[in-house]
């Protein structure tokens, strides 16, 4: 983990993220802690991703999410060269969860 984002405040943070205990619990939490702005640009990160290790464009992932390509690059960035945190997530996220502008509880684009 970058040494520069360590510190008794961010690991609060995560153990606090951690104590929650389901999907409700995650939407008072974030609601309370986010604006909707910035919750909406963290979303949209972890879907830029989930669709970048799925292979798929960058055309396709700024039709779908509305992502600007320098947010798309930074993202690639992380996945090429960062911690692999994204796909710890993605290996523990059922399958059937899709990136695609679906339609249901399982779809995570084109909300």
């Amino acid at each position: 983990m970058n040494d520069s984002i360590r510190g008794s405040s961010v690991e609060f943070l995560f153990h606090a993220i951690l104590a929650l205990e389901n999907l409700e619990e995650c939407y008072d939490f974030f609601e309370d802690l986010c604006t909707v702005q910035e919750l909406k640009a963290i979303s949209q990160r972890i879907v830029v991703a989930k669709m970048l290790s799925e292979k798929r464009v960058y055309s396709d992932i700024v039709k779908e999410t509305g992502a600007s390509t320098a947010t798309i690059s930074r993202v690639n960035r992380s996945l090429i060269y960062g911690s692999d945190g994204y796909e710890k997530i993605f290996s523990r996220i059922p399958r059937n969860w899709s990136s695609g502008g679906g339609e249901g509880e399982n779809a995570v684009a084109g909300e």
